[in-house]
């Protein structure tokens, strides 16, 4: 899972528990050269320091120390692809003469995967070598760009079996922004102001609906409305938007396992959770379009997007269905509605056949993780308020202990993509 940059959890101390529990420590990896594990093994990932974000009123300039950063932990963790003397000679003398380079097939695929195994709020990293990416870097077209983010969900959805999928479009370049995508994922639901105060569907997705009304979206202000694509070619162009394709965009129904009543509801929500508003940084090339998936924790969707008072705040709602005492918050009825939510979340996807995983089982899976990165002579930097799930969270073994500090500087990387 890639989560959500959405999700907003209190500030912690960088690499610390927020609660000061008196927990185990993780060791401290090694982060010297290369182990003897194979193709796989390796040094720890690149650290320099970014270079300026692009903007359109100014050239992209590449920083030759992040590219060469990255052909050297390229070749070094892929001892099959040599030395790096020549192919380091080549980058270098690109950059001097057009103040970029490209990468190769074989290095834009190990780059994407490098950033999501270096994406520090993501609890589902054991599975970075699984991650399909797609070169579309010959792409800059919107109807090519939203043509093929469709066929990326397809692909992704594979019939309720998720793949983590990335496509990547063309980069930054000198004098050559982009375009972008401006929609926070390719499939979201609308959200619309409701007459008397509050909202219909998702307040997250309400300024992407207004402004594809104005380019002239058609909307039915609905509960679970998907959004259109935006697609912008360039810095102050009218942005092109396009209906999600029916067969792209799986949605799951919810029902309880328990109670029939909350079918009624009419609640579902979608298959693919993929972000589409991250630049993806590699050796100092930007690709700013680059949608990313990966597959849904439960408590994603049963304790954040239908939960929380910013997005569908059903809490209030079910605990009525559910009959539970609300006069007093030490009834807990918040908690044990919460707990029924996400049951009816994990029900329903497990019944519609679509991948999902609960937050007890990512949890160990995530150690697992960091065990093999230690053996392999990597740190493995965890933001812990992002890592420990919505619920239930000192039960799972992820909260209690510590881990390698987040550092900014780590490349590739994921990133909050620049304005224009």
């Amino acid at each position: 899972m890639i989560f959500n940059r959405l999700r907003t959890r209190r500030p912690v101390p960088t690499g610390a528990c927020p609660y000061g529990h008196t927990a185990p420590t993780a060791g401290t990896p090694s982060t010297g050269g290369p182990s003897a594990g194979g193709p796989s093994a390796g040094a720890p990932a690149t650290r320099t320091a970014p270079a300026a974000a692009p903007t359109a009123a100014s050239a992209v300039f590449t920083d030759p120390r992040q590219a060469a950063g990255f052909v050297r932990q390229f070749h070094q963790e892929r001892p099959g692809a040599g030395g790096p003397g020549p192919r380091l000679r080549q980058v270098l003398d690109e950059i001097d003469r057009t103040g970029t380079y490209e990468h190769t097939p074989e290095e834009l695929a190990f780059g994407a995967r490098l950033a999501w195994r270096n994406a520090a709020r993501c609890i589902g990293r054991l599975y970075w070598r699984s991650l399909v990416v797609r070169d579309l870097r010959h792409l800059s077209a919107a109807d090519d760009i939203a043509e093929q983010c469709f066929e990326h969900l397809r692909l992704a959805t594979n019939e309720g079996r998720i793949r983590p999928v990335v496509s990547v479009f063309a980069p930054d370049r000198p004098g050559r922004p982009a375009p972008r995508i401006l929609n926070q994922q390719l499939v979201r639901y609308a959200g619309h102001p409701a007459p008397g105060g509050g909202w219909t569907g998702d307040p997250a997705g309400a300024q992407l609906a207004a402004r594809a009304r104005d380019l002239g979206w058609k909307c039915g202000e609905e509960a679970f409305e998907v959004l259109p694509l935006l697609v912008q070619e360039r810095a102050g162009a009218r942005p092109e938007w396009y209906e999600v394709p029916d067969d792209a965009a799986l949605e799951v129904r919810l029902t309880h396992p328990d109670h029939g009543w909350f079918a009624e509801l009419g609640l579902r929500w979608y298959a693919v959770p993929a972000i589409s508003d991250m630049t993806l940084e590699i050796g100092g090339v930007r690709y700013p379009t680059a949608p990313f998936n990966g597959w849904y924790m439960g408590t994603e969707i049963g304790a954040r997007n239908l939960a929380d008072a910013d997005r569908y705040n059903l809490l209030a709602e079910v605990a009525g269905r559910l009959g539970l005492d609300t006069s007093s918050e030490r009834t807990l009825w918040r908690d044990r509605t919460l707990v029924e939510l996400n049951v009816a979340v994990l029900h329903s996807f497990q019944e519609a056949g679509v991948t999902m995983a609960d937050h007890h089982t990512e949890s160990e899976r995530f150690l697992k993780h960091i065990a093999q990165e230690k053996r392999l002579g990597r740190p493995t930097p965890a933001d812990w308020s992002w890592i420990v799930p919505p619920v239930s969270g000192g039960l799972t073994p992820v909260y209690h202990r510590y881990y390698d500090p987040v550092d900014s500087a780590l490349r590739p990387a994921f990133l909050a993509r620049e304005p224009w």
